[in-house]
């Protein structure tokens, strides 16, 4: 293992389109925390389907788990188009307005109705993957490469502080909804699904007033496509032969898994304990608070440390936490593990992104970010399944969430074999 080095020190960045680049996790945030992992899943279960909150429970999974598997299936061939286009911010800007329009029509969606909330959930979700697969690439294209590091930091430092921020306003309006002239929380979760995607849509225009690349009036949209499939088969095959890329996909796929293992059975998990949920969207919004300064924190201290010994620094702390909460026994411990992993979070999944940068080759880097998405998307799999088959088998809640850290140790240890000196050399030479 080699490490790149550290990062590149300061705080302003004086190309505007880095900004515009870091206006979007500020702007997508918002699906992430207040549709995504809070309010959908509460108006599905009391509202769209309700009586029966098992069945809820499992067509949520179900609609998931189908959007994933086609954003993950058709993602490095999207990758492919764009690239080949040259149209990575149009294709960004319409798979947002896919996800923005979903989540705009899900107030219009009525009681028992779960079918059609579901299918519309399952459209963001689609837009709010896909636009992320452009989203990454951007950042080859809009980011000096000596700062690519700590942009991406500050991407997700933007994102937990947007999101963030957005999701306190709708806190306190379920809360309170009389002061908002609203009959009850239910209605105000309807009301924020409107916030949102006005936020989305808002902040995704800057995006739009980039440099645009115009394509020869030759060139049509058949041609296009041809040759972008042409160019995925071809980039499966490097992906396959270029060991520095396959070598940290896999390490990835491992930590990652665990990571997102955490943020999506944290909830369930503290619910199985006795915690009550008012206290668990408290500590959602712990974690949103933490990450923030910590993303950007995080960028800054690997200029002392290296990026790499940096990542192996949030994985270290995603172990520890892992153990701790094995032992979990009251919601105070809740909030102070919320916080930990809210240090190591965004700098985790930031630095991840731009150490894949330096293993690709700059002008297929949607192509290259579609597979990295892929594996994202396929993520968080291996995790859950290892937490049931533990308790099946022993029974113990608390053993089985302690098992995630398998995936931890076994990322780290792979980690080890990518040399992302060569793998940049080799990038290069392409």
């Amino acid at each position: 293992m080699s490490d790149p080095g550290g990062l590149s020190p300061g705080f302003w960045f004086r190309n505007p389109r880095v900004w515009r680049w870091i206006l979007y996790d500020w702007a997508e945030a918002a699906f992430a925390t207040t549709v995504m992992v809070a309010f959908f899943p509460i108006l599905l279960t009391h509202y769209w389907n309700p009586g029966s909150p098992a069945t809820a429970f499992a067509r949520l999974g179900m609609a998931s788990g189908i959007a994933a598997l086609a954003i993950a299936l058709v993602a490095p061939l999207l990758g492919a188009l764009a690239d080949r286009a040259h149209a990575r911010a149009f294709w960004l800007a319409g798979f947002a307005g896919l996800g923005i329009l979903s989540v705009l029509a899900l107030d219009l969606v009525g009681r028992g109705q779960w079918f059609i909330a579901l299918l519309l959930f399952g459209l963001a979700l689609v837009g709010y993957s896909g636009g992320n697969v452009f989203y990454n690439s951007l950042l080859l294209h809009w980011c000096d490469p000596a700062e690519i590091d700590r942009v991406s930091c500050y991407g997700y430092g933007a994102g937990y502080l947007g999101g963030g921020l957005l999701f306190a306003a709708n806190i306190w309006m379920v809360m309170d909804p009389a002061r908002f002239g609203l009959a009850n929380a239910l209605s105000a979760m309807r009301v924020a699904f409107i916030d949102v995607a006005g936020w989305w849509g808002l902040f995704t225009l800057p995006v739009l007033f980039g440099k645009r690349t115009h394509l020869p009036r030759s060139t049509g949209f058949g041609f296009i496509v041809r040759s972008g499939w042409q160019q995925f088969r071809s980039t499966f095959r490097e992906v396959r032969k270029l060991r520095y890329v396959s070598a940290f996909l896999l390490a990835y796929w491992c930590y990652i898994d665990g990571v997102n293992t955490i943020i999506k059975m944290a909830v369930s998990y503290g619910l199985t304990l006795g915690f009550p949920s008012s206290s668990l969207i408290v500590a959602i919004l712990v974690t949103q608070a933490v990450a923030f300064p910590a993303a950007l924190g995080y960028a800054h201290f690997g200029v002392r440390w290296g990026v790499v010994r940096a990542l192996y620094l949030g994985i270290g702390v995603y172990m520890v936490a892992t153990v701790a909460a094995a032992f979990m026994t009251n919601v105070t411990e809740f909030y102070a593990l919320a916080a930990v992993v809210g240090l190591v979070q965004g700098g985790t999944q930031a630095l991840s992104r731009s150490l894949y940068t330096r293993l690709i080759p700059r002008e297929k880097s949607a192509e290259f970010f579609g597979f990295y998405g892929m594996i994202g998307k396929f993520s968080a799999i291996v995790g859950p399944f290892l937490i049931a088959l533990t308790e099946s088998w022993t029974g113990n809640v608390r053993l089985a969430i302690g098992s995630i850290i398998v995936l931890f140790a076994l990322g780290a240890i792979l980690l080890r074999r990518v040399d992302f000196r060569a793998g940049a050399m080799v990038a290069e030479s392409l």
